[in-house]
């Protein structure tokens, strides 16, 4: 690996670090970024998805003050996210490494299409959300069923993650963004440490540890940055750059493998 592909990997790290903590979907600035400098697509995201649990432990640290007093809610949801993503893991292993090829440029555009009318579904659910009083109590298995395919995407490939659960609790739960954000960043974290644990035990042939590392570092930086000042950045600016370089990823996979 040459200096300027570390240095690459690592400033990629900081951006999906401090991305996937305040939106998600940081995985689109990481991923495309091993593959353009020649990882293979399987390779890529295991070792992406490994590196970047360093950055949801940080970033979920960070958002502790909005979880305060969620812990009931966090131990229904925290199981759904397990299963989830030892599904998920499960189905990148097994499967081919042709259909990963083939399936993650339509997931890349599905994770896109959330970036992009992402807010505007939470605009709409918050326009029908006029107390704050939580988690509506009549919509828990809802809840937990889009909490369980969240971790099953995610375990398979983790791009947009976060946003496709931001979606879902804007839809149903009356709490603040920022809460909701919070919960967020840890059924994340989870999901990923649980493919990460899967990876390494049965995959270990396509970690590289040094793109690994990399990201880890950066993407603890990124955790915290994220949970510090990255609410103050716009999100529109966050967004553009999440569609140009997952478009970018598509092109490359589909047209140059």
């Amino acid at each position: 690996m040459s200096l300027l592909d570390a240095v690459l990997i690592l400033l990629a790290g900081v951006g999906a670090g401090t991305i996937n903590t305040i939106v998600g979907s940081g995985t689109l600035i990481t991923f495309p970024t091993l593959l353009f400098l020649g990882y293979p697509p399987l390779a890529a995201n295991v070792s992406n998805n490994i590196g970047l649990v360093a950055g949801g432990l940080s970033g979920s640290w960070g958002y502790r003050r909005e979880l305060r007093g969620q812990g009931d809610l966090l131990r229904r949801l925290l199981p759904m996210s397990l299963l989830g993503a030892v599904v998920g893991a499960g189905l990148l292993l097994t499967l081919p490494a042709s259909a990963f090829r083939a399936i993650v440029p339509v997931l890349i555009a599905l994770a896109l299409l959330l970036v992009i009318f992402g807010p505007r579904l939470q605009r709409a659910a918050a326009a029908r959300h006029t107390d704050t009083a939580g988690m509506p109590s009549w919509r828990p298995r809802a809840l937990a069923g889009g909490v369980f395919v969240g971790g099953v995407y995610g375990g398979y490939f983790g791009a947009a993650q976060g946003v496709l659960l931001m979606g879902l609790f804007s839809a149903l739960s009356s709490e603040k963004i920022q809460r909701l954000t919070g919960f967020k960043n840890v059924l994340v974290t989870v999901v990923n440490t649980v493919a990460a644990v899967a990876f390494v035990l049965f995959a270990r042939e396509h970690v590289h540890w040094a793109a690994v590392l990399l990201i880890a570092v950066g993407s603890f930086v990124g955790g915290l940055v994220g949970a510090s000042i990255g609410r103050r950045l716009p999100a529109l600016v966050l967004r553009a750059i999440i569609v140009t370089v997952g478009v970018l990823a598509i092109v490359k996979m589909v047209w140059f493998p």
